[in-house]
């Protein structure tokens, strides 16, 4: 095609573009409001996106500090990780389940591997799409190994999808509340948040108490979950998220899953670990549960492994759970499970992560970020408490008092980070927050980890307006 017609095509296309105000009422119109979209009044369009930043049509530049809930651990259009997906559009994107391909049993390997070296235990990979998808797939083993235990434990505050099975050992009622009865709902256990915890308690006490106060339950047949007679729970399995996600970026002490994965073990209940949000280096290491040194008996994974560029998620079991003599094929299936374009760029992932030390320079730039929002908490007596692992970081905002939350005040500040017109040296700017924690008081902060001190500089000067225009208004 002549060159020129071809720009004038795309001019004419261009100029044809539906504006936003038609496409507002389009989705108003026709878009399901059932996900989470909907839960500020004026959600944003953005136009592209680069590194730490998404931009708007006016090409202003948000800052995100929170990269699609952590599924963009390296950036956006990240050169390397897009160069993988380019790579593998070209030669391979599309096979059928039910054959091989490279890059598949390469990702499984490294993964298990990986599992093998860190926690001297063999094990498979299982793939799936999706973090909530990958759930219901061990909650499948975990069901067949235990001889159909359908009964798990799980944490106040954790969180672990919106599918049915996952939504019954999510802990919020709120997702389950129109859907009828669940009768495999978790029994929720209280998880050491030692913000709001007992007082007088350091966070490594209130860990042991959390422990102790768990352990009670299989002190006597009568407290509903032991049977003392033949050695048996009903209880199947304990999902935990080693920090929790959507529940605020909680970070329990050093001491505290050792203690709970004993009783655990005295009690022939599984530990499955959940690392779709902090999995992938969030927090400075590949898996979060490396911090606390316990051995997973599965481990769940998603979000990170591609980068956000493709939905791939999956399962590590240990091998007596998921060996084919017991979870045989056809066990599960998904028709994009294991699909060529994510296997390929997550094997990216892999590789680059086994490359450079990301584990050093993330728990610098961490602890750098963290002291930057310390001195923020100085100077601002509403945020309340904050904390940090590596580059997953919490500030909890609260009334004049420093402890009542406040959420009022943090939507507040998320809808107006989202105008856009924060200044730094004369030039606008947005900022991307995301709201999580018990009272949705909670800005969970997930970086970009390859962010620059400059970037972690203008994070907590643009955080600082708001907080002066949210005292002002």
């Amino acid at each position: 095609m002549n060159i020129n017609l071809a720009i004038k095509q795309n001019d004419n296309a261009a100029s044809q573009q539906t504006s936003e105000a038609e496409l507002r009422a389009l989705e108003q119109e026709y878009c399901s409001h059932g996900d989470t979209v909907h839960y500020t009044d004026h959600p944003m369009f953005f136009d592209r996106c680069e590194g730490s930043y998404v931009y708007d049509s006016t090409d202003t530049p948000f800052l995100d500090l929170q990269m699609w809930y952590s599924a963009v651990n390296f950036g956006y259009r990240n050169p390397r990780l897009n160069a993988a997906a380019h790579r593998q559009l070209d030669t391979l994107p599309q096979v059928a389940s039910q054959y091989l391909h490279r890059e598949k049993v390469e990702l499984a390997a490294m993964i298990a591997k990986d599992a093998e070296r860190k926690f001297g235990a063999k094990g498979r990979v299982h793939f799936n799409v999706g973090g909530s998808q990958a759930v219901e797939d061990s909650l499948k083993l975990v069901r067949n190994y235990t001889g159909g235990k359908s009964l798990m434990f799980a944490f106040e505050g954790g969180y672990h999808g919106r599918t049915l099975g996952a939504s019954a050992i999510t802990s919020s009622y709120r997702y389950r509340r129109r859907y009828g009865h669940f009768g495999d709902r978790a029994q929720f256990i209280e998880f050491p948040y030692h913000f709001r915890g007992p007082k007088g308690m350091t966070k490594e006490e209130y860990g042991h108490y959390c422990v102790q106060k768990f352990a009670r339950l299989f002190e006597t047949e009568y407290n509903g979950v032991w049977d003392p007679k033949t050695g048996k729970a009903e209880y199947a399995a304990f999902y935990v998220e080693p920090i929790q996600g959507t529940g605020g970026y909680v970070i329990p002490p050093m001491n505290f899953f050792k203690e709970l994965k004993k009783v655990l073990d005295d009690h022939g209940i599984l530990l499955v670990v959940d690392e779709i949000q902090m999995g992938v280096y969030r927090t400075g290491k590949l898996w979060s549960i490396e911090h606390f040194d316990v051995t997973p008996d599965a481990l769940v994974f998603g979000k990170a492994i591609t980068n956000g560029l493709n939905p791939l998620s999956g399962v590590w079991a240990k091998e007596e759970m998921i060996n084919p003599g017991i979870f045989p094929p056809g066990s599960t299936h998904s028709t994009f499970a294991s699909n060529p374009m994510g296997t390929a760029i997550a094997l990216e992932t892999m590789k680059m992560l086994e490359e450079e030390d990301f584990g050093a320079a993330i728990m610098e730039k961490g602890a750098y970020f963290l002291d930057g929002l310390k001195e923020l908490q100085k100077r601002h007596p509403t945020i309340g408490d904050v904390d940090g692992l590596g580059l997953a970081l919490r500030v909890e905002i609260c009334k004049e008092d420093g402890f009542t939350p406040d959420k009022a005040t943090l939507d507040w500040m998320s809808d107006e980070g989202m105008k856009g017109n924060l200044l730094v040296d004369g030039k606008k700017y947005g900022l991307v927050l995301d709201v999580g924690g018990y009272y949705k008081n909670v800005i969970t902060l997930a970086p970009n980890l390859l962010i620059t001190r400059e970037e972690i500089d203008l994070a907590l000067n643009l955080l600082d307006q708001l907080f002066v225009r949210a005292a002002k208004r």
